[in-house]
C-alpha cells in the first residue's frame, strides 16, 4: 500500500552556482510512501492513512529552504516524512530540477532516494 504523489512541480533556489540561489528554477518532485492503510479502506476515514495534502505541506516547506545540493533537500524531506507520519514504513522520493544549467539539452537532472525507516 502506498500513497503518492507524482510530479509535483515548485519553484524553488537550489543549486551550486550563485544565480541558481538568485534566479531559481522548477524542480518535479514525486513521492510513494508506504503505510498501511487497511483501515481507511474499511472505514472511509482519514484518520486511518495518510493525508497526501500534509505529505505535500511537508515537501512544500522543506523544498522552501534552500541548498545547495538536491542530496541535501531529499534528505531532509525523507526525514520529516517519517518523523510527521509514524506508520509510514518506506519512502521514494524523487527531484528532479528542470532544465539544468550544465549545457545539455536534457528535460531535467536529479536524485532519487529509497529509504527504509529504521
Amino acid at each position: 500500500m502506498k500513497i503518492i504523489l507524482d510530479s509535483v512541480r515548485i519553484y524553488a533556489f537550489h543549486g551550486v552556482m550563485p544565480q541558481e540561489n538568485k534566479i531559481g528554477a522548477y524542480f518535479t518532485v514525486s513521492a510513494e510512501l508506504e503505510t498501511d492503510f487497511s483501515r481507511a479502506m474499511a472505514t472511509d476515514e482519514l484518520e486511518g492513512t495518510v493525508s497526501y495534502a500534509d505529505v505535500f505541506d511537508v515537501i512544500k516547506k522543506e523544498m522552501a529552504t534552500p541548498s545547495k545540493l538536491l542530496e541535501h533537500v531529499g534528505g531532509r524531506i525523507i526525514t520529516t516524512l517519517f518523523r510527521s507520519f509514524p506508520t509510514v514504513t518506506k519512502i521514494k522520493l524523487r527531484i528532479i530540477k528542470e532544465n539544468p544549467p550544465m549545457g545539455a539539452d536534457c528535460k531535467g537532472a536529479g536524485i532519487e532516494i529509497e529509504e527504509t525507516r529504521k
